[in-house]
């Protein structure tokens, strides 16, 4: 049995429960496989780099469980076929390897160094 975790990004406008659907949907076929399902964290509404299908957002959640690749084949072949799945990925975890929360939003601030030394730069220019 191999350690699998899965990308989901879900359709926006979907409403919670269709989205819980396809999580329990997923859950089932990964205990149908043999498989053992070992959590799901929710990331939430996050903004795009760029549009997918005229949408600027997209719904995140992670599912990791232990599974077959068979039943791998079977979930990524529904996730496929599935309206409101928008994008997907399917991953497998390096062993012994910690699950992190999900990555902030906020823009990370320039490092000190590296504004001083760009203004610095410019008034050599300048001369």
């Amino acid at each position: 049995m191999s350690e699998y975790e899965i990308l989901l990004m879900l359709d926006p406008d979907l409403a919670e429960e269709r989205q819980t659907e396809f999580v329990t949907r997923t859950h089932e076929l990964v205990e149908k496989g043999g498989g053992t399902w070992l959590s799901h964290d929710v990331w939430g509404r996050r903004r795009l780099a760029y549009e997918i299908d005229h949408k600027a957002d997209g719904t995140y959640h992670l599912l990791q469980f232990d599974a077959e690749p068979a039943a791998l084949d079977e979930i990524t072949r529904v996730l496929k076929i599935t309206d409101g799945v928008v994008r997907h990925g399917a991953y497998r975890r390096v062993q012994g390897s910690t699950h992190q929360k999900a990555p902030s939003q906020a823009p990370a601030p320039a490092p000190a160094s590296a504004a001083a030394g760009s203004a610095e730069d410019s008034d050599e220019a300048a001369e």
